[in-house]
C-alpha cells in the first residue's frame, strides 16, 4: 500500500490534509452535500492529481452516507432518485471516462473553475435553482458529468432536487444518489487499475468520523436556520483557493 508522492510531504502538510478531511466529513453530514466539493480544491493544493484523493473520499462517502441513510430508508424519494439518475447517465459515463483519461493538471483546472464559480455564487448569496423542465435537464446534465469527472457536482444536482424534494427529505435522497454515484466511481477505478490508495483512506477515515460527528450536531441548526453568513465564509475560501490553485497552474505551464 503506497501513497506515492504523497509519502514526501512535510508533517505540516500532512496536518493540514488532515483538517481537509475533518472539514469534508463536517460539511457532508452538516449541509447533506459538498463534502467533495469543498474538500478536494484544498486537498488539491498538495497534490494536482485528483486520483490521488478520490479514492479516498469516495470510500468516506460511501461509508457515512451508507451509515445515515440505511437507517432512515423510508425517508428516501425513491421516484425522484431513479429519475435523476436516469437523466444523469450519460453525463456521468462521460465525465468518468475524463476522470481516468484526462491529466491529472487539467482534471485539477477543471475543478478549481467549478469550485471558483462556487465560491462567486456563495460570496454573492447567488442560489443556484432552477425554474423549468429545460433548466432541470441543463443542471442534471451538468452536475452529472462534474459527479463523474470529479465528485463535485453536488450543488448543480441539488439546485434541481430543491424544486421538488420535501425539505425533510432533501439530505437522506441526496445520500442515496451519492451511494449510488460513489459506486459506480469505485467500480471505475477497479476496471481502469486506478490506485485505490488504501493507506491514505484508512487514515483518513478517523478523521471524516470525527467531521461526521461534528457536522450532525449542527445540521438541525443549518436545516432550520439562516445559513447564509456560513455560506458566504465558505464563499470567499474557495475562491481564494480557486485562484491560488489556476495561478500555480498557469505558472506551471508558462514555464514548462
Amino acid at each position: 500500500m503506497t501513497l506515492t508522492i504523497l509519502d514526501s510531504l512535510p508533517l505540516w502538510q500532512w496536518l493540514l490534509i488532515s483538517a481537509c478531511f475533518v472539514w469534508s466529513g463536517f460539511v457532508r453530514s452538516g449541509l447533506g452535500f459538498g463534502g467533495a466539493a469543498l474538500s478536494l480544491p484544498l486537498l488539491l493544493m498538495f497534490e494536482n492529481d485528483p486520483l490521488i484523493f478520490l479514492p479516498a473520499i469516495a470510500f468516506q462517502l460511501l461509508f457515512f452516507s451508507s451509515l445515515t441513510v440505511f437507517t432512515r430508508l423510508t425517508n428516501i424519494d425513491w421516484r425522484f432518485l431513479v429519475k435523476i439518475l436516469l437523466v444523469m447517465a450519460i453525463p456521468i459515463a462521460i465525465g468518468l471516462t475524463g476522470l481516468i483519461k484526462l491529466p491529472g493538471a487539467l482534471l485539477s483546472g477543471i475543478v478549481y473553475l467549478i469550485t471558483l464559480v462556487y465560491g462567486f455564487g456563495y460570496v454573492l448569496n447567488y442560489v443556484f435553482s432552477s425554474n423549468s423542465k429545460f433548466a432541470d435537464f441543463v443542471f442534471l446534465c451538468l452536475g452529472g458529468y462534474v459527479s463523474g469527472v470529479s465528485l463535485i457536482g453536488a450543488p448543480l444536482i441539488v439546485a434541481v432536487g430543491g424544486r421538488y424534494l420535501e425539505k425533510e427529505k432533501m439530505r437522506d435522497t441526496f445520500f442515496a444518489l451519492w451511494i449510488v454515484l460513489v459506486v459506480v466511481k469505485i467500480a471505475t477505478f477497479v476496471a481502469a487499475d486506478v490506485n485505490l490508495q488504501w493507506r491514505l483512506t484508512l487514515l483518513s477515515f478517523p478523521l471524516a468520523a470525527l467531521g461526521h460527528y461534528l457536522g450532525l450536531k449542527v445540521h438541525h441548526r443549518f436545516a432550520l436556520g439562516d445559513k447564509s453568513r456560513f455560506e458566504r465564509f465558505i464563499g470567499y475560501g474557495l475562491v481564494l483557493v480557486s485562484v491560488i490553485g489556476l495561478g500555480s497552474l498557469l505558472l506551471k505551464w508558462v514555464g514548462s
